[in-house]
């Protein structure tokens, strides 16, 4: 940029050019703006997993108290349910009945929690992903001009 003595610099460069930049100069500015621009993706993605993984782990504390909490509950059920049946069987038969049921609610909560677990989408970055395919999408266009 050409600057005299007590002026700003010009904003079309040096004395004599026409402002046009170089084939290579816009090479090398693109590159740094795709650089940029990817760091600022990876930062976007680094920042919505940290988010979504606190969320994750809040509520898997969360479910894990509900989960001890539901425990208690159904012992204190399943106690209630052996002295109610023992007063028509023999006690041992009574807690029999009430552990096979049990197991067998246990089983079909295992079966179905395995499928849901199947099901899950991996957890990926949706936002930072988005941003990417509309960046190559931009990308793709202004190449086609």
């Amino acid at each position: 940029m050409s600057t005299l003595p007590g002026r700003p610099p010009s904003p079309d460069g040096p004395a004599g050019t026409t402002g046009q930049q170089s084939v290579g100069d816009l090479v090398k500015q693109a590159s740094e703006q795709i650089a940029e621009l990817t760091r600022q993706e990876l930062r976007l993605a680094r920042a919505e997993m940290t988010e979504k993984g606190k969320r994750a782990g809040l509520g898997g504390g969360l479910f894990g108290a509900a989960g001890v909490v539901g425990f208690l509950a159904l012992a204190a059920l399943g106690a209630t349910a052996i002295i109610a049946l023992s007063l028509v069987w023999p006690p041992w038969c009574a807690a029999l009945v009430v552990a096979l049921l049990l197991g067998a609610l246990a089983g079909l909560l295992a079966v179905l929690g395995k499928k849901e677990f199947g099901r899950a989408a991996p957890p990926v970055p949706e936002e930072a992903m988005d941003n990417v395919k509309a960046d190559v999408a931009q990308i793709k266009e202004g190449t086609r001009r």
